[in-house]
């Protein structure tokens, strides 16, 4: 799978208790009546009990040069929202200010399979923020196109 080239994107929720937030390339939608889109996350993430808890989440498509940002909200042990100016979307969840674009979702399901679980969210909102090219990853790397 390292050689299929995908976008990069954050996903976050905010349950109450202050914002959680990953990156990943597991993001695509699924259906446009009604749009529904969907993204893969590891069962042992400390993001899903966010997102289950909120019953929303936002994905924000990161930029070309957003790799220290795609970086960061990987790694663990770190506080993810730093330093980042963070807008809310309608549902409440977060959306990074300074990415390409958003969807705003409500859950609507979560299938568990293997060692990750397949989150499907209805979009209630969705935007774009600025015109940039978009960060990809591809065989271990960042890039654009």
């Amino acid at each position: 799978m390292r050689g299929f080239a995908t976008g990069v994107t954050v996903a976050a929720a905010d349950s109450g208790d202050g914002p959680a937030g990953t990156t990943m390339n597991s993001f695509t939608s699924v259906s446009l009546e009604p749009p529904l889109v969907l993204f893969c996350i590891g069962s042992g993430s400390r993001t899903w009990p966010v997102v289950r808890r909120a019953g929303c989440f936002a994905v924000s498509f990161l930029c070309a040069g957003q790799e220290t940002l795609a970086r960061r909200f990987a790694a663990r042990g770190v506080d993810r929202f730093a330093g980042q100016e963070v807008a809310t979307a309608v549902t409440g969840a977060p959306v990074l200010a300074d990415a390409a674009g958003f969807v705003d979702c409500t859950l609507v399901d979560a299938l568990e399979l293997g060692d990750h679980r397949v989150v499907v969210g209805l979009v209630v909102a969705a935007g774009r923020l600025r015109d940039a090219r978009p960060l990809v990853f591809a065989a271990g790397g960042y890039g654009s196109v």
